[in-house]
């Protein structure tokens, strides 16, 4: 039988307390269930817009999930995430989502919603054309025919900037579109008021 010095047993003994104490992180970290680590939290006076984040270590990027899924909301998820990653972290796409409508494969960008049509009747997109006239479209989840409806875009310009948006990993803001070839100064002032990051 092999013996131990006293020394070496100490080692030992350490090297294995600190294998027990990373997997238990390891194991705490899975036992979170994919939870966010944001806290969404009502404000005093019931305004359901207020939140709080919670710092967690590491590079982050939050994002804000809505649509047709199970859980929307403003989540926390690692750089390099992608948009798969957020609608799975917003517990799933709903029953009507219609996931052709988005890049699934595109990388997040910090401050970016994610967006998720619902299947209307017929199984077109329910809200395409109506939420463009609402408010901004986002950069990261808009589809060609969104970006149809900004003065200035047509077709072939609008998948210039979905083709961009998908080569490059998302786009962090609406600048970063005067690299498109056939979006000039004027598009780009009918850009910055319909679209956001």
């Amino acid at each position: 039988m092999l013996e131990l010095s006293r020394s070496q047993a100490v080692v030992y003994g350490a090297v294995a307390v600190a294998l027990l104490l990373v997997g238990a992180r390891a194991m705490r970290t899975e036992g979170d269930g994919g939870a966010p680590s944001i806290a969404a939290a009502a404000t005093p006076k019931g305004d359901a817009s207020g939140f709080s984040l919670k710092a967690s270590g590491g590079p982050d990027v939050v994002v804000d999930v809505s649509g047709a899924v199970r859980r929307p909301g403003v989540y926390r998820l690692p750089v390099g995430s992608r948009v798969v990653d957020a609608i799975a972290r917003a517990g799933g796409p709903a029953g009507d989502a219609l996931l052709e409508g988005i890049n699934r494969a595109a990388r997040l960008a910090d401050g970016q919603q994610v967006m998720v049509p619902a299947r209307g009747p017929g199984g077109v997109a329910a809200s395409s054309g109506a939420a463009s006239e609402e408010g901004p479209i986002s950069l990261g989840s808009a589809t060609v025919e969104q970006l149809e409806t900004i003065d200035g875009i047509g077709p072939v310009t609008a998948g210039k900037i979905v083709e961009y948006r998908d080569q490059h990993g998302g786009l962090s803001s609406v600048e970063q579109l005067d690299r498109v070839s056939g979006i000039g100064p004027a598009t780009m002032e009918s850009l910055r008021g319909r679209l956001q990051p």
